[in-house]
């Protein structure tokens, strides 16, 4: 039995870490979080050590470790730009490490945090989930089979990712671009993965659009020319979405993807693949990141005939959103 530390306990996407963690058999032993709105622990682990200080949760596990009873994984989910930090806790801890997307903001500091594991031995796994979703497994395949047919052949791709999101999302973390890195990063970076993962390293990228709100774009592979929009936005959501708050659609050429099942149970099998000595490390991450990062720096373009469709939509301010 594996055991377990989380960092971010009352955030979004813990409970998908603490339902996957119970799942592969493993026990929670402690989390933290400086909010205390921690309920869904007792879904799970009500017998974990929980924390609102930092300090008395780091203390909490070196005397474990003291009683040899220290945890091999800390779980890290975060504010983004605390990851990097608290990863480089977990390795100092002499644990392994799972993080929630993004792994980083940056991608130089991937490469910090790779020397950083390497001297200390222990590893850094991260959350790609859409890898290991059949379809899209399938989905590479195809693609492959079509490549090896005809190596020149330039797929068409629109991806459309719409999360629509409450006033709460500007007061957050997730708000500030400094914290969580933007919309394209927050809400887009496992597609990004997805993309490369089929299609290799993007030769070019353009940005049309990058507001409080929504983001898009095209990025160029040598096989493939994508179309993408993301959005928290519900006013952005199209009729196809038949009243459901989140729409999700990828086309190639003629195939039409949908992931919209199967999409949130992924967790579960990203830490059974961890546990198989399978899992995808920091450097699996990097070249997502550098996408995603790339995607915030470039000057915006004049948005032109190779826009995705929504691109256009009417932007608006929002009322709860600050200018930072």
């Amino acid at each position: 039995m594996k055991r377990f530390a989380l960092i971010g306990a009352a955030g979004y996407i813990a409970p998908r870490h603490l339902q996957a963690i119970h799942e592969v058999g493993g026990v929670l032993v402690a989390a933290y979080d400086p909010s205390d709105s921690v309920g869904h622990l007792d879904a799970y682990f009500p017998e974990a050590a929980f924390f609102t200080e930092f300090e008395r949760f780091d203390r909490h596990l070196h005397k474990l470790s003291e009683r040899n009873l220290g945890v091999d994984y800390i779980s890290i989910c975060s504010p983004n730009y605390l990851h990097d930090s608290h990863i480089r806790y977990a390795l100092r801890m002499g644990a392994d490490c799972i993080v929630e997307k993004p792994i980083t903001l940056r991608p130089w500091n991937v490469d910090g945090l790779s020397s950083t594991a390497a001297s200390s031995g222990k590893s850094i796994f991260t959350i790609l989930q859409l890898r290991l979703h059949e379809q899209v497994i399938a989905l590479k395949a195809q693609v492959q089979e079509k490549l090896n047919q005809d190596p020149s052949y330039i797929f068409d791709v629109d991806l459309t990712y719409i999360t629509s999101r409450g006033h709460w999302y500007y007061a957050s973390w997730k708000g500030d671009e400094e914290k969580s890195g933007g919309i394209a990063t927050n809400i887009g970076v496992h597609f990004f993965d997805m993309l490369q993962w089929i299609f290799g390293v993007p030769t070019s990228q353009k940005v049309y659009i990058r507001t409080h709100d929504r983001a898009s774009g095209t990025i160029e592979f040598t096989n493939a020319k994508v179309r993408w929009f993301l959005s928290i936005n519900a006013q952005t959501l199209p009729t196809e979405a038949n009243g459901s708050r989140t729409y999700r659609a990828l086309t190639f050429d003629q195939w039409s993807f949908d992931f919209s099942q199967g999409f949130t149970d992924l967790h579960t099998a990203s830490y059974a693949h961890i546990l198989a000595g399978e899992g995808f490390n920091e450097r699996d991450a990097h070249n997502a990141i550098a996408m995603v990062h790339e995607m915030r720096e470039l000057p915006l373009q004049s948005i032109d005939a190779n826009a995705h469709k929504l691109a256009s939509l009417p932007l608006a301010d929002h009322p709860f959103y600050k200018k930072r």
